[in-house]
């Protein structure tokens, strides 16, 4: 295999969804593992249709999920440069030279004319009339109009388009990296615009120049750019270039129903489907990402990496170097992957329960209030350490952890109901006493205590240890109990189980009335 060279190719006209962003990292992942170049070019050639700030949208998103490019914006590289709209000169050139080869021509159509022929066969019962051979020659273009015309309209300048012109009845086939072979028959296909009346070509044209000349090796992109592929072979033969191999990628779908993913889908469904969070021009929140919803990197990273590979092994954690020394073109699969947020959760959970607690805690501050930032980092230390194991995303933390930097808001009065007795409120007074005269309160120590108490009084587990987790706490779901005494201290968990135990008896008084 000669030098793999892969890119990425977005274009400027709005933020990168994960749909993109699996598409780079199985680019980078395929370069890397062929210790080959993965370049990012911006593909901008719509300037109608571009979003300011797109472009540092999708540079900070790229390198937040930890791929790097090799060249690109930015970073520079010997085929330069890697923005479209930066290239414009080049392209003209092989425009001209596939018309010169009969291959394309100038088409002069105004908007009316283009209208009128999508509707010209509506009233027979066809949807629409593409403009390929069969119409190409009642459409105003080089092919209709004498010499004389056609250069009048170029010098004029309205409505000058450059067409390909795709031939009747012939089969262009080719071999995809994931779907094996492909063909197309050209009668099915139209003529594609190549070059816009600004003067810029579009990106069926620009692709395969800037593929060319970057020596790009194998394009890697979703399935909705497959039926393109015919036209592009095309213009590689009339140019006379050997083609990149092409692997088309299968769509990430829904989490239910019919359909691709997309950006509607966040709010439908309450989960982000950006790496970043996405601002408009006025500085709104549009969309929120993945990084600002308490995800790692690391993790959207592997989960992204299964929506639509499959590594053939039981392993499912990866970090991005496996990932590279695991991927195959050839465990690619053909059908769409459904998007399982809750999948995407367990990567995240997965990936918080490998992550040194030092490194953890640095990445929950950013979601603390500033309330919360104002513990000191030896108590962050051990939140994090006791709440570890039920976070989902580093969101967390402070969200279902409150109650470890304030009393409970709420208990869960079911749990109250069932378990508690006026009489076993001496038993837990007893047990905070005996807490206050721990020398060394450990969790360890804590614990021994405690057990040692019920068991020496014959209480049962079941009757007290409830109790305390719900008084210090609020609910039964909390971190474990002796560690969050030894986080508390005796002082907060007596002041706590004693605010808690006039609610408690309250409950208890109302269960009584409502008995009677």
């Amino acid at each position: 295999m000669d030098r793999v060279r892969v890119r990425f190719a977005p274009s400027p006209t709005g933020p990168l969804n994960v749909g993109g962003l699996r598409t780079a990292l199985y680019d980078y992942l395929f370069a890397k593992k062929h210790s080959g170049d993965f370049i990012l070019r911006i593909e901008d050639t719509d300037a109608n249709r571009e979003v300011p700030g797109t472009e540092k949208y999708i540079i900070d998103a790229l390198k937040w999920a930890g791929i790097s490019p090799d060249e690109g914006p930015g970073i520079g590289g010997d085929y330069g440069p890697y923005r479209q709209s930066e290239r414009k000169a080049l392209y003209k050139e092989y425009a001209e030279k596939l018309i010169a080869e009969g291959m394309a021509y100038y088409a002069f159509d105004s908007s009316e004319e283009l209208e009128a022929l999508r509707n010209s066969k509506m009233a027979d019962g066809i949807p629409s009339v593409k403009y390929n051979y069969a119409s190409r020659e009642s459409m105003t273009n080089s092919l209709t109009l004498n010499q004389e015309a056609v250069e009048q309209k170029i010098n004029d300048g309205v409505n000058v388009t450059v067409r390909l012109k795709m031939p009747k009845d012939r089969i262009i086939s080719f071999v995809d990296e994931v779907r094996g072979s492909v063909s197309f028959n050209t009668s099915e296909l139209d003529d594609k615009i190549i070059m816009k009346a600004d003067g810029m070509p579009t990106y069926h044209l620009a692709n395969i120049v800037d593929d060319h000349l970057m020596k790009i090796s194998h394009v890697i992109r979703g399935e909705e750019w497959l039926s393109s592929t015919a036209h592009h072979l095309f213009m590689y033969e009339a140019l006379g270039w050997e083609p990149p191999k092409f692997a088309h990628l299968s769509l990430i779908l829904k989490p239910v129903g019919k359909g691709k993913l997309s950006k509607r889908d966040s709010a439908a469904f309450g989960f982000p489907v950006f790496p970043l969070d996405w601002y408009d021009e006025d500085g709104n929140l549009q969309f929120i990402g993945f990084k600002e919803n308490g995800y790692l990197p690391g993790a959207l990273m592997n989960f992204l990496a299964f929506l639509g590979w499959n590594p053939g092994t039981e392993q499912e954690l990866f970090s991005m170097q496996e990932l590279v020394e695991a991927f195959s073109m050839d465990q690619l699969v053909k059908s769409g992957a459904r998007f399982d947020i809750d999948k995407a959760k367990w990567f995240n959970q997965q990936y918080i329960l490998n992550t040194e607690e030092a490194n953890l805690l640095s990445l929950v501050k950013d979601f603390l209030t500033d309330e919360q930032k104002n513990k000191s980092d030896d108590y962050l230390s051990q939140v994090v350490s006791l709440m570890k194991e039920r976070m989902t995303t580093t969101k967390d933390l402070g969200d279902i952890g409150y109650y470890l930097f304030e009393k409970p808001r709420d208990y869960e009065e079911k749990m109250i109901r069932k378990k508690y007795k006026p009489e076993l409120k001496n038993e837990v007074m007893a047990i905070l006493n005996l807490l206050d005269g721990l020398e060394n309160p450990t969790t360890e120590n804590i614990h021994n205590a405690v057990k040692g108490y019920i068991e020496e009084h014959e209480l049962g587990f079941g009757n007290i240890l409830p109790l305390f987790r719900i008084g210090l706490t609020g609910t039964m779901k909390g971190p474990d109990l002796f560690g969050t005494m030894e986080l508390f201290g005796s002082s907060e968990s007596r002041s706590r189980m004693e605010e808690a135990l006039i609610r408690f008896d309250k409950i208890y008084e109302a269960k009584q009335s409502s008995n009677a």
